[in-house]
């Protein structure tokens, strides 16, 4: 059976925002049947050497699919498309539309909105280097916001692994003051959190991780 590697437990601020929510969605709206091995990263289980043999790195999530093993939430939701054959379209045109909006995910919109985050995080809310990650981060929201009028998905009109990949980094984890200008931002982001699939993910996550 596939085997996810995930949280059990983890610090409060990152509970419920997790990048291991993004495979257990893609799983759960594939219908796909898997098991979770929780690990406690305040009690440094992610540095441990059994951990470092599945994930150089030390990052969740990680899969060991029958022996092959996938690190990088990117990468396992591409894998696990392709695997089940759903979640991606069949023809090249459509998947390359889906790759395209992946990689805007965890690249064009994903670094400056965590960049910003972390910056904010530890001090440096105010200083010159968070008004010009706030400037990044808006310059591409503002692109995203224009792409996406008059649309239900980010990549096609079916909702692919891709709108998984952007639906999270837009969630809990984004300064919801980023986003209040957006209307299509925010109404994409909803409809996609309406999804029963992230429901039963983020209840069943909640339920099973405690908050350190």
């Amino acid at each position: 059976m596939l085997r996810i590697y995930g949280f059990a437990r983890v610090n409060k601020g990152a509970h419920g925002n997790t990048r291991d929510l993004r495979v257990l969605w893609a799983l759960e709206e594939m219908g796909l049947p898997y098991e979770i091995v929780g690990l406690d990263h305040p009690n440094h289980d992610l540095d441990s050497p059994s951990y470092r043999a599945v994930n150089p790195f030390g990052q969740i999530p990680a899969i060991d699919d029958d022996g092959v093993v996938v690190t990088e939430s990117g990468a396992i939701l591409l894998y696990l498309a392709r695997k089940s054959g759903k979640l991606m379209p069949l023809d090249l045109a459509g998947e390359a539309q889906v790759l395209r909006w992946s990689m805007a995910a965890l690249n064009t919109i994903e670094a400056p909105v965590l960049s910003l985050w972390f910056v904010d995080l530890n001090g440096g809310k105010g200083t010159k280097p968070s008004e010009a990650l706030h400037d990044w981060a808006d310059m591409r929201l503002k692109q995203l916001d224009g792409w996406l009028a008059g649309r239900q998905f980010i990549a096609t009109d079916d909702f692919t692994v891709a709108d998984i990949l952007m639906a999270h980094v837009l969630g809990g984890g984004t300064d919801p003051a980023l986003l209040q200008p957006y209307a299509n931002i925010l109404a994409y982001r909803a409809r996609c959190n309406e999804r029963p699939a992230w429901k039963r993910t983020l209840d069943a996550y909640c339920k099973r991780v405690e908050a350190a």
